[in-house]
């Protein structure tokens, strides 16, 4: 058996395998590509109108979202930008509520339950499938880490025998029989996703697996271990209580902050948790995020351990690819042509289970009649 035909029996095998989570994957893939845009259209109360005056400072938009909170917890607030409505959140292993309110004003715009949200529940069928966490997390990275082989052994069974035959695996012939016009379906849009896909199938590795995580870290910081986040702690010995440690944090902090830009303030919850900031010169993305902590007591400056600590432009090249992921994941580190590039990759992706399993048994139903099958190169 040739080296060729190994590699179409593992991609078959592989194909047959995860298909069905490979479609969807891609499926929910394309629809995650476009949330930011999606939200803005169905989505009005996350727009207010600017007013000539300061917006309240966190500490007064805590206490209003508290009274609207089913936690009766608010355990930070967001402010995305000029015209922006000012959000406060509380989550924990099940339950997720957002409250929206007019940061001038404090009045209520929208109290949303996550749990039910259109999109998380999209999410949660990328990352778990609709299934337990501790089942649907290892069975999707895996299909992940499969559709990565496929790909692979893909291009070795895309790359033609000779030059006559390699003009027309980069085009699709539609004035042919279906059979035929499915398999250069499968093989052409395959042959040009790929190129795309592979970058989605790592950065979704890379939540799927620690040890790819750890891996690609050990890569880009030429020899570096990861280190885990964890957040600092306050020095408890110096307990005292700071009502508006919060307040002035993110004082300092908002006066750099431009019109287009986001911070957000995360309070302590716990006598030795510190209050974070996070300022997002990017909103709509995550990586371009400067993340600040400090004594909830003293407001001394504390570095957190891992990647998610500084400003970005001054992380390592490897923290830097690490608070990248999920935008590259998306796409939305290129903008619009990025999200356009991941939504049709997800979507191709989704489609070659269908094309392989309609040529797998194309085949099959060849050899039971009995008739010859063409092998096409």
């Amino acid at each position: 058996m040739t080296f060729k035909k190994i590699t179409g029996k593992i991609h078959l095998w592989l194909g047959l395998s995860s298909g069905l989570v490979v479609l969807l994957l891609g499926i929910t893939g394309c629809i995650l590509a476009f949330e930011l845009e999606i939200r803005s259209f169905t989505e009005p109360f996350r727009n207010v109108k600017t007013e000539n005056r300061p917006v309240l400072p966190p500490a007064s938009l805590k206490a209003i979202a508290e009274k609207h909170l089913a936690s009766k917890i608010a355990l930070g607030i967001e402010y995305p930008g000029e015209g922006k409505a000012a959000v406060a959140a509380y989550y924990d292993e099940s339950h997720y509520e957002l409250v929206f309110m007019n940061p001038y004003s404090g009045e209520l715009l929208k109290h949303k339950n996550m749990n039910t949200d259109f999109f998380r529940i999209i999410l949660d069928g990328h990352f778990y499938l609709w299934l337990p966490h501790n089942i649907g997390q290892p069975v999707a990275a895996s299909a992940t880490l499969v559709f990565l082989l496929m790909m692979i052994t893909g291009l070795v069974l895309w790359w033609p025998k000779n030059k006559a035959a390699r003009k027309q695996r980069f085009s699709i012939r539609w004035n042919v029989r279906w059979r035929r016009k499915n398999y250069d379906l499968h093989n052409v849009l395959g042959f040009y996703m790929t190129w795309v896909a592979i970058f989605l199938a790592i950065t979704g590795l890379v939540f799927g697996f620690q040890w790819f995580a750890k891996s690609v870290y050990f890569i880009s910081s030429g020899g570096e271990k990861m280190v885990e986040h964890q957040h600092p702690v306050s020095d408890t010995t110096r307990q005292k209580q700071v009502t508006d440690m919060a307040d002035r944090l993110w004082q300092q902090h908002a006066a750099a902050v431009k019109k287009d830009e986001s911070i957000g303030v995360y309070f302590a919850a716990l006598a030795s948790d510190p209050v974070e900031i996070v300022v997002n010169h990017r909103p709509g993305t995550y990586y371009n995020s400067d993340f600040f902590h400090y004594d909830q007591y003293s407001g001394k400056k504390l570095k957190a351990a891992g990647s998610w600590d500084g400003k970005f432009s001054e992380a390592k090249l490897a923290d830097k690819i690490a608070r990248m992921n999920y935008d590259i994941h998306v796409g939305a580190v290129l903008g619009l042509p990025g999200k356009l590039l991941a939504f049709f990759a997800s979507l191709i992706a989704a489609s070659l289970p269908v094309t392989g399993f309609l040529i797998w048994r194309g085949r099959r139903k060849k050899n039971k009649t009995g008739k010859v099958r063409i092998q096409i190169v």
